[in-house]
């Protein structure tokens, strides 16, 4: 079951396609911008290429935030340099990627990674949607304490050795 956002913030993204220096690929794909709010124009459009470099506009996505994670927003946001986490995954077409999810969430870009076929990178963050997720930590940050788990303390007796009449008897 997933938890439905509480708010969505549509952007575009722009990915570069450069030729490889490779013997085993032809290009490296990168996504390179965000754009605040999304083009109407259709994805994997080429927007301009010159000497082995091609870019494209790859398509619109929606950033999901969640009540839960303002204080990972707050944390990219306090960085000096926030960014945004786009995540590319086999199309097994052409276009070879496509665009799966865009997050504003440290933790859950680099989750992303755990998955060798993704590709997943970083772009600055448009200042329209820094303000937009400021807003929406105004709005619902609430400050959790830390809480320090206790332990269970070990039961001496339950990791003492057992002589191999014991055993039998179980």
């Amino acid at each position: 079951m997933s938890v439905p956002a509480q708010a969505k913030i549509s952007i575009g993204v722009v990915v570069e396609r450069r030729r490889a220096k490779s013997p085993w690929i032809d290009f490296t794909w990168t996504p390179v911008t965000a754009l605040a709010g999304a083009p109407s124009v259709s994805p994997w459009t080429v927007l301009s290429e010159s000497a082995g470099v091609t870019t494209f506009y790859g398509g619109a996505a929606d950033i999901a935030l969640y009540r839960t994670e303002t204080g990972n927003y707050r944390d990219n946001l306090a960085s000096g340099m926030p960014r945004l986490w786009v995540g590319l995954h086999p199309a097994g077409g052409e276009p070879p990627y496509e665009i799966f999810a865009v997050t504003a969430d440290p933790s859950e870009g680099e989750g992303w990674t755990e998955a060798t076929s993704n590709l997943v990178d970083v772009v600055p963050m448009p200042e329209p949607v820094r303000v937009a997720i400021e807003a929406f930590i105004a709005e619902h940050h609430v400050e959790r304490p830390f809480h320090k788990r206790e332990r269970n303390r070990a039961d001496p007796e339950a990791l003492a050795r057992r002589s191999p009449t014991e055993r039998e008897r179980e």
